[in-house]
């Protein structure tokens, strides 16, 4: 009877659970039914008009329309950076059938591949020889995007396969190929990078074939959203002919276009890098204009008006002399290979087999404009825009530096191109004059026999022009001795070394020997290191920039001028001048014409018999004031260094020649006569590559 009782209470405790269980799920029912009921009373009765209002409103956004950038040109106007009519293949999300957009974007990506063209891919995974998905090595920074809190949100040991899926079901890819599939993953995630929407298109390609654009154009019906974009591509007449100067333009990345996009730019636009598509990227630019576009609420467009025309940027006009610049180019190379043949041919280790580079400068004596600066190695911009491959091999390429501009930024010892300085500075202060006698034995032995350091020759009693002649290093170790570093350095900020020359676009300050700076840099200042400052040697060292601006200085009796690279701006059109550079004084140094006209006469007679560079200058039709120079590498060859202008009555043109590790003087001369035979006699590169002279 007590097991009966017991069994009955149990049945109806759970039965009581049960009841209860149906009456909180009634009443959570009731109350949903509530909500939705009130939530229909609110859209049908109380704001009924207000949401039908906003049912059948349009919607308007304000598209973007890029401007054409502005050109770039030589001194006579020949195209350096010009724009030539490109076709780019965009989505316009207003038409995009967003059920068919990975089916477009598979035939799109079909299409290109067929014809042999490119689309833009830059997810950072790819298919490897096995079928599995893996990173690209050398992506880190995209990689770590990829799976960042900002769009996948992945752990940060997640691998290309988790990635794969997650863009494969964020994205709604399903039955293509696996190269199909991973392809318009690519598209998709860069279209949500770069914040597709109606008033921001996506550029799915760039700079398409006029056929390829053709053929997209008779299928649009089949390819609804896909537009054909006629805008403008940046091409170049030459692109290897002065890429450290024109500069490179790229893509805003998305912290740059945080903060430009309160400035106008959009955020696939592209922006300069380096040169003066860098520097003058605000006069390049121009004024980007607008179209408001309104479309129903069932997607279809009401109304497309141009609301603002989009304004060409501005030209430049450089003051590089094109036939010039390209005739630098050809010499600098033939030389530094010849010089380095010419060291490989003995059995003499750093006699000039290490040479791989150089660099030459031509300023206009009269305004100290930039008419040639020539980096070698070099690279082609075509090719840097166009071939990732060749981008990257430059980037890594660590040897030869081909992106360094020498010419601008490369730091040379000078060697005894140095001494015309300490010459004129020692007759300013009275150290020495011009019967200043001083005898050369070989060997300087004032700090003997600590130290004593040697000359190239044997050249007895000297005076100061007999000594920049034949360029002893003894004179001028005594001489520098005498005149003390404080004096030296006081006169070659004069002359602009160590000193930025003004350039517009990017330079390097050099160095300037001094015990400051020894000591800044953790060394001792030895009472030896001022003769060795004397010579071009110690811790001098000069851009080939500073070094024709040095030399400019002394043809243009002592006024130092800024530096520049363009000329004028105009408007696109190039009917209407916005700017023009003038000469700027910089400084005026302080030596007498006097004492500067013996150091004049001094360097011509190095051109002439029997000074270092009569070999090549002293039967030459125009007159030529230069100096020689060659400076010690420890564990590499010499520098060969060169510095001369002409005419000297009436100076034009000053130059500038390094080549690093060159060992041999000639070649750095050969480099400069052929620059002066282009200036004054005409001398061209024809279609070989050959240096001519005209016939």
């Amino acid at each position: 009877m007590k097991l009966r009782k017991s069994g009955k209470r149990k049945r109806d405790c759970v039965k009581d659970r049960i009841q209860l269980r149906y009456a909180v799920l009634g009443g959570i029912l009731a109350v949903c039914m509530g909500v939705f009921v009130y939530r229909l009373v609110d859209w049908q009765l109380i704001n009924g008009e207000q949401y039908l209002q906003q049912a059948n409103a349009t919607y308007v956004s304000t598209v973007n329309l890029s401007a054409a950038r502005g050109e770039i040109l030589d001194t006579n106007g020949e195209p350096l950076a010009a724009n030539k009519t490109g076709y780019n293949i965009t989505f316009d999300q207003t038409y995009l059938d967003k059920q068919k957009q990975n089916e477009i974007i598979k035939n799109l990506i079909h299409l290109l591949t067929q014809r042999n063209e490119s689309w833009i891919d830059e997810l950072p995974i790819i298919i490897n020889s096995s079928g599995q998905y893996e990173f690209v090595q050398g992506k880190e920074s995209e990689i770590e995007t990829l799976k960042g809190k900002n769009f996948l949100n992945l752990n940060a040991y997640a691998t290309a396969e988790m990635c794969m899926q997650q863009l494969i079901e964020l994205y709604g890819v399903e039955g293509f190929s696996p190269e199909d599939t991973r392809n318009i993953c690519s598209v998709r995630y860069n279209m949500t990078k770069n914040m597709f929407s109606i008033s921001n298109p996506y550029t799915f390609a760039e700079n398409i074939s006029k056929d390829t654009a053709s053929i997209i154009q008779e299928n649009s019906a089949n390819l609804p959203g896909v537009t054909i974009e006629i805008t403008t591509i940046r091409s170049y007449e030459d692109g290897t002919l002065a890429p450290h100067l024109i500069g490179t333009i790229g893509a805003l990345s998305p912290g740059e276009y945080d903060t430009l996009k309160d400035q106008g730019y959009a955020y696939d636009d592209k922006i300069g890098r380096s040169g003066i598509e860098s520097a003058f990227e605000s006069e390049l630019r121009g004024t980007d204009g607008t179209k408001v576009v309104e479309t129903n609420p069932d997607g279809t467009v009401s109304s497309d008006t141009v609301t603002q025309q989009p304004v060409a940027g501005n030209t430049v006009y450089t003051t590089l002399d094109s036939n010039l610049q390209k005739v630098a180019n050809v010499s600098l190379a033939n030389n530094v290979q010849a010089a380095q043949r010419a060291g490989a041919s003995t059995a003499t280790q750093y006699d000039g087999e290490d040479c791989v580079a150089g660099a030459a400068v031509v300023l206009n004596v009269k305004d100290f404009s930039i008419l040639a600066a020539s980096s070698y190695p070099s690279y082609d911009l075509t090719k840097y825009l166009e071939d990732g491959n060749y981008y990257t091999s430059l980037m890594t390429d660590e040897t030869n530096k081909p992106l360094l501009n020498r010419a601008f930024d490369g730091s040379y010892v000078p060697g005894s191109i140095f001494k015309p300085l300490v010459a004129a500075a020692a007759l300013q202060e009275g150290t020495i004059d011009t019967g200043t006698r001083i005898t050369c034995n070989h060997t300087y032995t004032f700090f003997a026999p600590s130290y004593m350091p040697t000359c190239m020759g044997w050249h007895g009693s000297i005076n100061l022009q007999q000594a920049i002649k034949v360029s002893c290093n003894v004179f001028f170790y005594e001489v520098g001795r005498l005149l003390g570093i404080e004096n030296i350095d006081l006169y070659a900020k004069q002359f602009g070394l160590g000193e930025m020359t003004g350039v517009e676009i990017g330079e390097s300050p050099g160095t300037l020997a001094s015990p400051e700076y020894r000591t800044a840099n953790g060394g001792v200042w030895q009472p030896g290191d001022v003769i060795q400052a004397a010579i071009g040697q110690s811790d001098n060292a000069f851009t080939p920039l500073q070094l024709a601006a040095y030399c400019a200085t002394i043809a243009n009796n002592g006024t130092r001028l800024k530096t520049h690279l363009v000329k004028q701006v105009t408007n696109y059109n190039r009917d209407q001048v916005i700017s023009q550079t003038q000469p700027e004084v910089v400084s005026q140094v302080d030596i007498s014409q006097e004492n500067l006209k013996i150091v004049q006469e001094a360097m011509r007679g190095v051109t002439q018999s029997g000074g270092t560079a009569g070999s090549v200058f002293g039967n030459y039709g125009i007159a030529v004031a230069a100096k020689t120079g060659t400076a010690e590498n420890p564990g590499h060859s010499d520098n060969a260094t060169f510095i001369a202008y002409a005419p000297y009555d009436d100076p034009e043109i000053a130059v500038a020649v390094v080549l690093e590790y060159g060992s041999r003087g000639s070649y750095v001369m050969n480099v400069a006569k052929d620059i002066f035979d282009a200036y004054f006699y005409g001398k061209t590169v024809d279609e070989n590559g050959a240096l001519v002279m005209p016939e």
